[in-house]
């Protein structure tokens, strides 16, 4: 079955999925094993790969070695065009509507045709909206674009609404990498409630209660990231024995 078809099933069930974004160029390959131990402990549903800024080559490394060690699904998560590698099983195909530089709204995505022609990758059509999260973050800076303020949720929810209108399959909701503050259950909620394509939340959540309140407004993934970097063991501190199957 296709990663966008499991997901479309989990939310169908209202079972909830949780992700684990590891950022090629944060991460040694020695590292690898060792998280994988404390992933595998846990119940996480897809390994996301990417960054803001990545060293060639290094994405393909780490989908490599995740992939020696590890069964769970891995899903690109690209910055950029160069990040591609077929080795992965699928590919967030992010079109960053939140911000205007055509860049990242077509540019890189016509780079990458050459490589995705070749390879095998599942294509997944995401909407990817940056959300102001208390902080600058990486994705801010190397995508020239501001993050959507928090005070027109409207403008968000309509903005997210129009990437599904686009063909969109998912809609990928950002607050950035080391997020003062996730996004606002009330901006999930107001999203979540106008449509039937799968909602993903990222960024800021370090808590139990973070986690909850973003399931319960609608969010179908949870992804976490720069949290387990500083601390391995806070994965299972946030699920707190939540079992999400």
């Amino acid at each position: 079955m296709k990663i966008i078809d499991q997901i479309i099933a989990a939310k169908t069930e209202n079972r909830k999925l949780l992700a684990v974004l590891m950022d090629p160029d944060k991460l040694t390959l020695a590292e690898v094993e060792k998280n994988l131990k404390s992933l595998h402990e846990n119940p996480v549903d897809y390994l996301l790969v990417g960054g803001s800024e990545v060293e060639k080559g290094r994405t393909q490394q780490l989908v490599n070695e995740l992939k020696k060690h590890s069964s769970i699904p891995v899903i690109l998560f690209p910055g950029d065009y160069s990040q591609i590698t077929s080795d992965a099983d699928a590919l967030l195909f992010l079109n960053l509507i939140s911000g205007r530089n055509p860049e990242y709204l077509i540019n890189q995505q016509v780079k990458s045709v050459p490589l995705l022609e070749k390879s095998s990758l599942e294509i997944i059509p995401t909407a990817y909206l940056l959300i102001d999260g208390g902080t600058e973050t990486s994705v801010e800076r190397i995508s020239n674009t501001a993050p959507m303020g928090l005070e027109d949720e409207e403008k968000i929810i309509n903005t997210a609404i129009a990437g599904t209108y686009m063909g969109n399959q998912m809609i990928y909701l950002e607050a950035g990498s080391g997020a003062k503050n996730p996004i606002p259950g009330s901006v999930i909620s107001g999203i979540a409630e106008r449509t039937d394509v799968p909602v993903i939340v990222g960024g800021g959540i370090r808590s139990h209660e973070q986690l909850t309140h973003a399931f319960e407004n609608g969010a179908d993934m949870i992804v976490i990231g720069t949290a387990l970097e500083n601390n391995p063991n806070l994965l299972g501190q946030i699920l707190n024995n939540e079992h999400f199957h």
